[in-house]
């Protein structure tokens, strides 16, 4: 009688394996469409101002509405993601989203711009809603911290190129066609995605259960984290959604390929936040996350003087504090929540896309109002709430084995 060979059990990917390097370039891609697409607006912002004849804050409705769209998909899009698979939902969201984005530079009026927008939030809001968890499952505990960090990176420079690209081409074209070449670039990495991501192995369907969000939100952990992504990204789309406006004021009166070359400072977070994930894994969440906030804040004082090496100088800090806070905070929540990883990231995610909708609004009130000074005294007190919140973050025991 022959005795069948036992079945091979697979290995979630390691640091230097195919898998991990397919998996790492995958979402890499992902992180480039979702958030060249979500912010592809956000450069043009002060153009946009000038074409429909509105104010700044009505103006960053369009950054606003998306994000707020994200926030309001992404709950319910990774409950799908429990029954219907990962893989599925990221790449339907990230193909419908780039769909949505070509119609963008067709739209001639304030209204139908801000709809299209609102549209294509809600299609983008599969990719980060189940990215966290897919990594989450996939990838080995030792290693998570890093591949975080490096989808992190790409959303950083998607960032950039959300931001340069339409900053460029609309000095040459005009705000549609700037929009249009963003639009075809961001379906270009969904497809490279499509093609590179690795199918889940360690996923199991389940029936979609909305009770682990009360479980979730009932650990002081996972509040505080989720507290953090409200706050830190309020104050990081504040930021850049309104120094253009600065910019191109008195004194600096910049030209606007000029002003989006600020976008290029997320290349700098991009590294930073692959280096505190490694960072985190090694020396300690905690520290990684206090010390991210207060660079951040450190950063923003810099900014306050009217002087532009000055201000370049702090938004580059700026940025670096903030992309290592976000991927510590990230890579923590799916490390953290023992079940139903999905839905502890996208409560995050909720948190981190509310705080961009509602706090980068109410950042243009206080640009209206206070200028560059009042905004960036609005930012601070968002990372004054943020700091006390990483700083009380405890390693807490789950069934044997620390649930740092």
């Amino acid at each position: 009688m022959t005795v069948a060979p036992p079945l091979e059990v697979p290995e979630r990917h390691r640091l230097g394996s195919p898998g991990l390097r397919r998996v790492n370039l995958a979402l890499f891609a992902a992180g480039l469409t979702t958030f060249m697409s979500l912010y592809c607006t956000q450069a043009l912002l002060p153009e946009l101002s000038e074409s429909f004849g509105v104010s700044p804050a009505r103006s960053s409705l369009l950054v606003s509405l998306a994000t707020g769209a994200v926030a309001i998909a992404v709950v319910p899009v990774s409950s799908l993601s429990e029954r219907y698979g990962r893989t599925r939902v990221m790449i339907v969201s990230s193909v419908a989203a780039a769909l949505v984005g070509l119609l963008i530079p067709l739209c001639g009026s304030f209204t139908a711009l801000a709809a299209v927008r609102a549209a294509q939030g809600l299609a983008l809001a599969g990719v980060p809603a189940v990215a966290m968890a897919y990594l989450a499952d996939e990838v080995h505990g030792g290693h998570l911290g890093g591949a975080m960090g490096r989808y992190v990176a790409g959303t950083g420079i998607g960032g950039v190129l959300g931001r340069l690209v339409p900053g460029l081409v609309t000095d040459v074209a005009g705000w549609r066609w700037a929009l249009a070449a963003t639009g075809f670039l961001a379906l270009a990495f969904t497809i490279a995605f499509w093609l590179l991501l690795p199918p889940s192995r360690f996923f199991r369907p389940s029936r979609v259960d909305y009770r682990p969000l009360l479980a979730h939100l009932r650990d002081p952990g996972l509040r505080r984290l989720y507290l953090i992504a409200l706050t830190a990204m309020a104050g990081f789309v504040t930021v850049y959604n309104f120094l253009t406006y600065r910019l191109l004021d008195a004194p600096f009166h910049l030209p606007y390929a000029v002003v989006s070359l600020i976008a290029v400072t997320n290349v700098a977070g991009s590294a930073a936040s692959a280096r505190a994930g490694l960072l985190a894994d090694r020396a300690g969440r905690r520290k990684v996350l206090v010390g991210s906030l207060v660079l951040a804040a450190c950063g923003l004082c810099l900014t306050l003087p009217a002087v532009l090496p000055l201000v370049g100088a702090g938004l580059l800090v700026f940025t670096v504090g903030f992309f290592g806070t976000h991927a510590v905070a990230s890579g923590w929540v799916g490390r953290r929540a023992p079940t139903a990883r999905a839905q502890a990231s996208a409560l995050y995610l909720f948190a981190y896309y509310l705080g961009s909708s509602v706090g980068g609004t109410a950042g243009g009130v206080a640009y209206e109002h206070g200028r560059w000074t009042g905004t960036a005294l609005y930012v601070l007190v968002l990372l004054g709430v943020a700091l006390p919140a990483a700083a009380g973050m405890r390693t807490v025991r789950w069934v044997g084995h620390d649930r740092p």
